[in-house]
């Protein structure tokens, strides 16, 4: 982990500023283009919470097609529309609100008419902002509480006969790439003129006072609105079209409603008839009528009801975007198995249910902005992770092939999994062979060094096979010759036998390979193997920085010695009766070849004599120097 550990902290850094960066934008109110993310993952979690029961303090009169019927044309007459809120004021609401454009003149006794209806009680009508390159939402940046309220070009204000007559408010929403209405500004501004929302005004109507604006929120009847960068307000849908009681015009006309659904109720009159094109796509339905948004924002700011996005819950997402990607980078970093998926999973687990437990409790923490700033650094730190984990595997796969190059095969496997192994001195009993050229270094001097090279590589070639094949280990190549051990990396009982069917096998092939080679060498060169059981001592010899595996002991000694004994009697193998008598009746110096002996025998440099055999193979014809 020291090695990574730098690397790691790095990644962490990285992905703290890229959330943080992500998360100051997002606070300022700049990350626009993961508004389509933020909708779908918004209208996802509205669908997961269900509708909801609105609050019983408005009524929606429905200019729907039924009324249109009933009066054989659209618009209403403004006569029609006088008579309807004469009607419904006759009824005693708190506020009357027509959700219509009057902006063109009509019969002039009928704007009177409508005029005086009005004027009679607590009404507020409809203006509407007009947006420069018909954007609908303009931000304009700097200080004080309405430096950001929304900017337009101008307004669409209703004829002045009527504005004189009740309140204006604006109608216009804020919807996203996908249409959905996501806010109503509470307030809007054209150059110095400040004007109220619709919905605000009518509110701020029934509650019976004005509103106090704050730089993050408003007050309304001593109660905070907690609102959005620029005083927006977030809706929250109740559900489909006609979750809001909603009653035809027609009825009302007719004399026919019940007076209940009017009785101190905000009534909102609004267009609904097909074809009036006043409908948005919303995620309970795909064409709520308009005048039913407007009734669901009036009613959020009656109750305080609706979802809270303001400063403090955007500081909370920029809060989300530092921390989150630093956790999955870091366990990223901590583990890549199943455990570390498994923290993944669960760190991801919690913080949807997190946001989902805070939206269902009408917070809006923002979805798309977590997963913007978490998933970028997660992959790129994991693809990092993945690729230089290949590069590590390739480099040790490198190293491993080396190692079974240099190393005999199966002891490189053998220390990979036990790193461990020799690093103490382990006394065992073993059986060494050795094996040697003779007549090579005056036949070399002759040759040249590539000549020498290929016959010497083929001489390891087939010593390494034979070796390999009877399951001993090379420990070392000795220029001309080979020291080979059967113990190594474990003991095993037929260690000798083996080593006794490799006496047999390397005098076999080393005969065969002299033979293939031209009469001139080969006329110079001969062999001996010299053979003996005994108790050795195996170790890993050498520095920090390069060992490796030796033999050491009287056994080891013993069998080199023996080379030159096999030499002198001109034999193939010198082999100890103590080897033998290990290996058995059965083994291969037995059963083949021409085996002599045993013979008391003086070994150089040891004290006593050694009983020793002499094995010569059944081939005919032998050449020696």
């Amino acid at each position: 982990m020291g090695g990574r550990a730098l690397p790691t902290l790095i990644a962490l850094i990285l992905a703290g500023l890229w959330g943080a960066g992500l998360g100051f934008a997002h606070w300022r109110g700049h990350l626009w283009f993961l508004d389509r993310v933020e909708a779908t993952m918004t209208d996802l979690r509205t669908l997961v919470r269900g509708p909801a029961k609105p609050p019983e303090l408005i009524t929606i009169v429905a200019i729907d097609d039924e009324a249109v019927r009933h009066e054989g044309t659209y618009p209403l007459s403004r006569a029609t529309l006088a008579r309807l809120v004469d009607t419904i004021a006759g009824l005693g609401p708190k506020a009357i609100a027509l959700d219509l454009l009057l902006v063109d003149p009509g019969a002039k006794d009928n704007d009177e008419a409508l005029a005086r209806s009005l004027g009679r009680g607590a009404s507020v009508i409809a203006a509407a902002a007009v947006y420069p390159g018909g954007e609908q939402w303009t931000v304009a940046e700097g200080e004080g509480p309405l430096a950001r309220v929304p900017n337009a070009e101008r307004f669409l204000w209703p004829l002045k006969a009527f504005s004189d007559a009740a309140a204006v408010g604006v109608v216009n929403v804020v919807t996203d790439k996908t249409g959905t209405p996501r806010f109503v500004p509470l307030l809007f501004r054209a150059g110095d003129r400040l004007e109220a929302s619709f919905s605000l005004r009518v509110a701020t109507m029934a509650a019976g006072g004005d509103p106090e604006i704050a730089p993050d929120h408003l007050s309304l009847g001593g109660r905070p609105i907690r609102t959005d960068i620029g005083h927006i307000l977030p809706l929250t849908f109740y559900g489909p079209r006609g979750t809001i009681r909603t009653i035809s015009a027609a009825t009302v006309l007719e004399g026919q409603l019940d007076p209940g659904t009017i009785r101190d109720r905000v009534v909102v009159i609004g267009a609904t008839a097909t074809g009036t094109g006043d409908v948005f796509p919303t995620p309970f339905d795909p064409i709520l009528p308009g005048v039913e948004v407007m009734s669901t924002a009036i009613a959020h700011l009656m109750t305080g009801d609706g979802t809270v996005r303001d400063q403090y819950v955007r500081l909370a997402d920029a809060g989300f975007a530092a921390v989150l990607p630093m956790i999955l980078v870091g366990l990223l970093a901590w583990r890549r198995n199943a455990s570390g998926l498994a923290a993944i999973a669960g760190v991801v687990l919690i913080w949807f249910v997190v946001n989902m437990t805070a939206f269902s409790h009408h917070i809006w923490l923002s979805a798309a902005l977590p997963m913007a700033a978490a998933i970028p650094p997660a992959i790129l730190f994991g693809a990092a992770q993945l690729w230089l984990g290949r590069s590590r595997a390739q480099f040790f796969a490198t190293q491993s092939q080396l190692l079974q190059r240099v190393e005999a095969p199966g002891m490189g496997e053998w220390l990979a999994r036990h790193g461990d192994f020799l690093s103490d001195p382990v006394r065992g009993d073993a059986a060494i062979l050795f094996i040697d050229l003779s007549g090579f270094t005056g036949l070399s001097e002759s040759l040249g060094p590539i000549a020498t090279r290929e016959l010497l590589n083929s001489f390891h070639a087939l010593v390494d096979e034979e070796v390999t094949r009877c399951g001993g280990v090379v420990t070392s190549f000795m220029g001309d010759g080979a020291m080979i051990l059967f113990g190594l990396p474990e003991p095993a009982a037929n260690d000798a036998f083996n080593a006794a069917r490799c006496c047999v096998g390397l005098s076999s092939r080393t005969n065969d390979w002299l033979a293939s080679l031209p009469a001139s060498t080969a006329s110079r060169l001969g062999f001996k193997i010299g053979a003996h059981h005994g108790t050795i001592v195996a170790s890993r010899l050498g520095s920090e920085g390069r060992q490796h595996i030796a033999a050491i002991g009287d056994t080891v000694n013993v069998a080199s010695r023996l080379m030159e004994i096999a030499a002198d009697h001109n034999a193939d193998v010198a082999v100890s009766d103590k080897m033998l008598d290990v290996a058995g009746r059965d083994c291969a110096l037995f059963s083949s070849g021409t085996l002599k002996g045993p013979v008391e025998t003086q070994i150089r440099g040891r004290s006593g004599s050694l009983a020793i055999r002499f094995w010569q193979s059944a081939r005919t014809a032998r050449i020696r120097p």
